[in-house]
């Protein structure tokens, strides 16, 4: 190949942007960038019934979310039909292809005889070499590529290595059907090389697709790409990547408070690697990403991980970014009204100024979200059941102590406010901890929260001062 490197992605758009589609997208988004190349976008819409504009906008979506940007406007395959019949037609006048009158009951009787003698090619290419004159009344045929009897059908794969096929095994696969709309792979050569694509980037499960479209070009005598099958993503128990190991496409991770960073810096070490390297920039992976880095082996996806490597991000991000982030997940889960609600009663500032203490503890933004749930709340607070219990006994009479102590603080600062707690504390003969812990109850209705002096800051004095009274003898 000469030229620009140009990659795409082809999706279908017959639901969510898959997680393992996602994967095969930056794929082919870091070789383009790699190699400064272009990453162009097709939207596969030929299956009229299950293609839907809400499929294709959360495909778009969620690429964009993503941060992965494509070159150029995205190209509608639907709208090529006139093309893709062109192309069919070229090899017909070429005697590449030809005009196949086979009924369905002929049909089913070729494949039944192939089942029964073990043989993977199913048409005995009765019509390879028939006269059209000889169709039979009121039959609409299809047309199908003149395909190689003899010999082999190979490509030098960059991550599968060679793959060879047998011609003799091969049907003359039908290019037009006979409403004259395109099968899948001639749709796709055409289309790919009208584009220019000169890297094929996708599931191996489009192997056996491979074959197929190699033939279609050299019958139009056209460059082949360079094609690379990458792995596909399993369950952390190995199996196929299905509903039942959780989340699959891109939305799903989205509402689960993932970040794009976070989720992208994932899914490239799911079938690549660069060393040791788990954490890695947007600018470092352009730079190492190589299809020869690329695994055969399927890759297996581990949430715990991908959390673990979210809370990274999460901790770079800065307190307006997440904020950001934060009003962007909102609309995508179902809480999302109430919740806005309270913390624009609350104050997005009161936000900002708590998650640096929240940040260390968390993986994801609904961690964020669920750990700055006291800051939220609303009098009295909801107690969990390890915070009940450290206000039991002299609990409620010390904080009543503990309040009026508090109430002549002036310097409403995290250092201040625990010089106060802990003179409080020796002047009582209490260890600092046992003032701290049932304050902690009382002003996040846990037993666990950011350092307790830092949540008062946050909370300011007169919500501190009243949520300790709601909770004082």
């Amino acid at each position: 190949m000469t030229g620009p490197v140009i990659t795409r992605f082809a999706p279908s758009p017959t639901g969510f942007l898959h997680i393992g589609g996602a994967r095969t997208a930056l794929f082919n988004w870091l070789y383009a960038r790699h190699t400064g190349g272009k990453f162009l976008l097709r939207i596969e819409d030929t299956d009229r019934e299950r293609s839907t504009e809400p499929a294709i906008a959360a495909i778009l979506d969620g690429l964009t979310w993503l941060g992965l940007n494509w070159d150029g406007e995205p190209l509608y395959q639907f709208a090529r039909a006139a093309r893709h019949r062109q192309v069919a037609e070229e090899l017909l006048a070429a005697g590449k292809a030809y005009y196949c009158y086979a009924s369905p009951q002929e049909l089913s009787e070729m494949r039944e005889a192939a089942r029964r003698e073990g043989r993977s090619k199913l048409y005995d290419g009765r019509w390879r070499e028939r006269d059209p004159k000889d169709a039979p009344p009121g039959v609409k045929p299809v047309i199908r590529l003149k395909a190689p009897l003899a010999g082999e059908t190979v490509i030098e794969d960059r991550v599968q290595g060679r793959v060879v096929w047998q011609n003799a095994d091969l049907d003359d696969m039908i290019i037009l059907r006979s409403d004259g709309t395109p099968v899948y792979n001639h749709a796709v050569v055409v289309d790919d090389h009208d584009m220019g694509v000169t890297h094929v980037i996708r599931g191996v499960d489009h192997l056996t697709n491979a074959a197929r479209q190699v033939q279609l070009y050299r019958a139009m005598g056209w460059e082949v790409p360079v094609m690379s099958h990458i792995p596909l993503i399993h369950g952390a128990d190995g199996a196929k990547l299905s509903k039942r190991h959780g989340a699959l496409g891109v939305e799903a991770y989205r509402a689960l408070g993932f970040l794009p960073e976070g989720l992208r810096n994932y899914l490239c070490r799911l079938g690549w690697s660069h060393g040791d390297d788990e954490i890695f920039s947007t600018e470092q992976a352009i730079a190492w990403f190589d299809l020869a880095d690329v695994n055969k082996a399927p890759a297996r996806l581990d949430m715990a991980k991908l959390a673990d490597v979210n809370s990274h991000y999460l901790r770079q991000a800065s307190e307006q970014e997440l904020i950001a982030r934060i009003k962007e997940l909102l609309p995508y889960r179902p809480e999302a009204a109430p919740l806005r609600a309270r913390f624009e009663a609350v104050g997005w500032d009161r936000l900002a100024a708590a998650l640096p203490g929240l940040k260390p503890r968390a993986k994801t933004l609904l961690d964020l979200i669920d750990g700055a749930s006291w800051l939220i709340a609303e009098r009295p607070l909801a107690l969990d059941d390890k915070a009940k219990k450290l206000l039991e006994g002299d609990a409620p009479v010390l904080l009543s102590r503990l309040q009026g102590e508090l109430s002549q603080v002036t310097d409403w600062q995290p250092a201040a406010l625990e010089t106060a707690v802990k003179a409080f504390a020796a002047a009582s003969g209490q260890k600092l901890g046992q003032v701290a812990q049932p304050l902690r109850a009382a002003l996040t209705g846990r037993a666990v929260s950011p350092p307790v002096f830092d949540v008062m800051a946050v909370l300011g004095r007169a919500e501190t001062l009243a949520r300790i009274q709601d909770r004082a003898a």
